[in-house]
């Protein structure tokens, strides 16, 4: 399919403090419809400027990241870099058009089709519609709009299947149900309130249901329960939380959440607040610089976290974060350790404000680790290879995390953001204090604002998106992206192609229960396959939208036995035990990997409940 490359018109560029106003107005939404006003993070700056302009801008209070404190330094000195010939990973192009910018992104279970869409606000993308599939967009005037705004990608073949949105899905959120479908919510204008179903079935398309949620949801966060329903936690000027309905009905009213309205600040920098479920069935809920646990049966906040020193981490100054790779044994302890890592944003609360003025502050290029199951938890902090603002934080199949995309400066929004930040960052949560980063690769491709990454079934990670401006526009300083690469990390490598494992998909469950045994069967060619060399991990795939991966989550399973069936054919039978119940892992599927000697198998599709 041929790409039409049209330059838009740069919008003009109205006051901060005007639209602010205006947002909190009761009838914000009617009047927004009406006059086609964005809200404050949608103003941009000089999307066809300069990308080296702030390097001629001298910043006098660009503090960046403080110093560690001797408490926190490593006792050896970070070597960001490693060995000199150790695997840095490998970047592919797999397609130049993905036919929408992919501004939210998800993999599928069971199909291997990545969903991906942006907003019907630009009513233009790279594909159409179906011949004669369009949506009306005015009954007096009959304009339609009858271009695509989501689509399937096929992971094996690139290929595109359009589907059709008919509400604004702009900066939504969204999940998978325990069946395997998305659930997605919020948007803009009329969208605000949707709750959205997609199935996976050929020939499904989208039931939408505008009145579903009380609240407006734009820039929310949704995370799963661990019965499997949803929770929806704020959005711009929604200080508030609610539970997804079932489908077809519609919230009468949601639940004030104090936390949030304290967190907020001129900027907003409490937006995609990160939500994690932690394992004792309490959603830790982080949002700026803070951290509370909410208990969804009582909803009433029952820790409060001590602040994560440093900067501001939520959207727009955009940090990443993720709950860390859960252990589990056969047997379990009460209590089932649970960690948070949240990284990057900007040390600047009004980091958005001095980018519309062409200002763009060093991004923050800390870490802040927690264990939020400790009776006195306290943030570690630790140091990355560079700055890192809009970036993604994907958990891989071995355990290890995976931060990509971003910029080095400036802040989520059109145009605030410069100094892409090219390579990847892996880190490494067992490893020694100085010895968890290594930097990876560098892409040539520049991913800014609306970036998205997804792990994919054979390990590598799908990376798509970054659309810094307001529509398709091709001849900006950072123009829209359509390009589709995947990332091969370094356990992919063929130096270590020998350790890979191969799950025998007959003897591997597709269903399993809570707290039950279970077996499947590897074959490998290695010499040599031990049990302390093995190890068995689930991985929900991740919601990603604005650097925020929702439900994301990996289980490392407690193992039982390693028994090799058939040595000659290098045949080994695996006994592992499933997680204990919904609050370890929300029922629905999981990516089930064989992971040995650090090296991760093909995964199979494994569903609890």
């Amino acid at each position: 399919m041929a790409i039409v490359f049209k330059p838009l018109f740069v919008l003009p560029l109205f006051f901060l403090s005007s639209y602010a106003q205006l947002w909190l107005r009761p009838d914000a939404y009617v009047l927004l419809n009406k006059k086609k006003i964005l809200g404050p993070h949608e103003l941009f700056n000089d999307p066809f400027g300069d990308a080296l302009d702030y390097k001629r801008k001298k910043i006098t209070d660009d503090f960046g990241t403080a110093p560690l404190s001797d408490f926190e330094k490593p006792s050896v000195l970070p070597n960001y870099v490693g060995l000199p010939n150790e695997p840095k990973g490998r970047w592919e192009l797999v397609t130049v058009n993905s036919g929408v910018s992919a501004m939210h992104a998800i993999l599928l279970p069971r199909v291997n089709k990545v969903l991906m869409y942006d907003a019907t606000i630009w009513k233009k993308s790279e594909i159409r519609l179906p011949t004669g599939h369009c949506r009306l967009l005015n009954q007096t005037t009959g304009e339609k709009d009858c271009y695509c705004h989501s689509v399937l990608f096929d992971v094996a073949t690139t290929a595109l299947t359009p589907l059709q949105l008919h509400t604004d899905t702009w900066c939504s959120s969204g999940g998978l149900s325990v069946d395997g479908n998305l659930v997605g919510t919020g948007g803009f204008q009329g969208g605000a309130n949707t709750v959205r179903y997609l199935e996976t079935c050929k020939g499904c398309n989208w039931r939408e249901f505008p009145t579903a949620l009380a609240d407006r949801r734009w820039y929310s966060t949704q995370a799963e329960l661990p019965d499997g329903g949803f929770i929806v936690v704020g959005g711009r000027e929604a200080f508030s939380y609610e539970y997804i309905p079932r489908e077809g009905d519609s919230n009468a009213k949601s639940y004030f959440f104090d936390f949030l309205k304290k967190t907020s600040d001129r900027d907003e920098n409490n937006l995609y607040p990160f939500v994690h479920l932690s394992t004792d069935g309490n959603l830790f809920i982080f949002a700026n610089n803070r951290a509370v646990l909410l208990n969804p049966k009582s909803n009433k906040v029952v820790r409060e976290f001590p602040a994560l020193p440093g900067g501001h981490r939520s959207y727009p100054a955009t940090g990443m974060s993720a709950l860390l790779p859960i252990k589990l044994h056969s047997k379990n302890n009460d209590v089932i350790p649970a960690e948070v890592l949240v990284c990057g944003g900007s040390g600047h609360k009004d980091a958005y404000t001095q980018a519309s003025r062409d200002i763009f502050y060093t991004a923050l290029q800390d870490c802040g680790r927690i264990r939020i199951t400790d009776k006195k938890p306290v943030w570690k902090r630790e140091i990355m290879p560079s700055p890192r603002v809009m970036g993604d934080m994907v958990i891989l199949p071995t355990g290890d995390i995976l931060m990509l995309n971003g910029a080095k400066r400036g802040c989520s929004g059109w145009g605030f953001a410069r100094e892409p930040n090219l390579a990847p960052a892996i880190y490494y949560p067992k490893a020694k204090l100085g010895n968890r980063f290594k930097q990876l690769k560098a892409s040539i491709i520049p991913r800014m604002y609306h970036s998205s990454s997804v792990v994919l079934p054979d390990g590598k990670v799908l990376v798509a998106g970054s659309n810094t401006n307001n529509g398709y526009v091709y001849n900006a300083m950072f123009p829209t992206e359509l390009r589709v690469e995947k990332f091969s990390p370094p356990y992919l490598d063929p130096s270590v192609a020998v350790h890979r494992p191969v799950i025998v998909t007959d003897k591997a469950p597709e269903k399993i229960s809570y707290d039950e045994t279970f077996q499947l069967q590897i074959k490998s060619t290695a010499v040599k396959v031990e049990k302390k060399d093995i190890k068995v991990t689930m991985y929900a795939p991740a919601f990603t939208t604005h650097g925020v991966s929702m439900n994301q989550r990996l289980l490392d399973l407690g193992l039982e036995d390693v028994i090799a069936e058939n040595a000659f054919l290098g045949i080994h039978t695996i006994t592992v035990v499933s997680p204990p119940s919904g609050k370890v892992a929300p029922p629905g599927y999981y990516m089930l990997f064989v992971v040995h000697q650090g090296v991760p198998s093909v995964s199979t599709w494994v569903q609890i409940k």
